[in-house]
């Protein structure tokens, strides 16, 4: 299997398709992005292609290919205002596999290592991230890769039928 990694610089139909049948699908739905009922959780999402151009003008995203095919997105943001350890220069960093048969290959951990590269290359020295509590697979793929925790924000998301708090991570780089 071939792992390839292209920044996306330019917005375009196919990826804005595959993008939304991602936000759209039941089980990644609660692991992307915070909600606060099963309702907000079951709410159809549709970025546009403005949308995605937006984005693009202040975040640095990352299309993840396996074989010629996209399977994965991760991004970064440079000091955004939901830091929970406000220290300039930090990125923020967010990771999807949308397909299904690609998790838990070992491709996250490959997306991770080239996304640290990245970041560290535009002298950034710090990157936080922020996962849910019920999110163990990736919990531990962030701990395997030196990440360590400095803060909770309880009842954070809704996750069947409960809240659940949001562990928020960081690396110096």
């Amino acid at each position: 299997m071939m792992i390839q990694f292209v920044q996306l610089t330019e917005p375009n139909l196919n990826v804005l398709k595959t993008l939304n049948q991602w936000e759209n699908d039941p089980a990644l739905m609660g692991l992307t992005h915070p909600v606060q009922s099963e309702a907000e959780l079951r709410k159809p999402k549709n970025v546009s292609i403005n949308d995605l151009a937006n984005r693009l003008t202040y975040e640095t995203i990352y299309l993840i290919y396996t074989d010629d095919q996209l399977i994965g997105e991760m991004n970064y943001i440079i000091d955004p205002s939901h830091l929970y350890k406000k220290e300039p220069k930090t990125a923020w960093i967010g990771i999807v596999i949308g397909e299904h048969k690609e998790q838990s290959k070992g491709i996250g951990y490959a997306a991770m290592n080239y996304l640290e590269k990245q970041i560290k290359t535009n002298n950034i020295k710090r990157i936080e991230l922020g996962v849910f509590a019920f999110n163990k697979r990736a919990h531990r793929l962030y701990q395997k890769l030196g990440y360590r925790e400095i803060g909770r924000i309880e009842d954070f998301t809704w996750w069947q039928g409960k809240m659940w708090p949001d562990i928020r991570m960081e690396k110096y780089l």
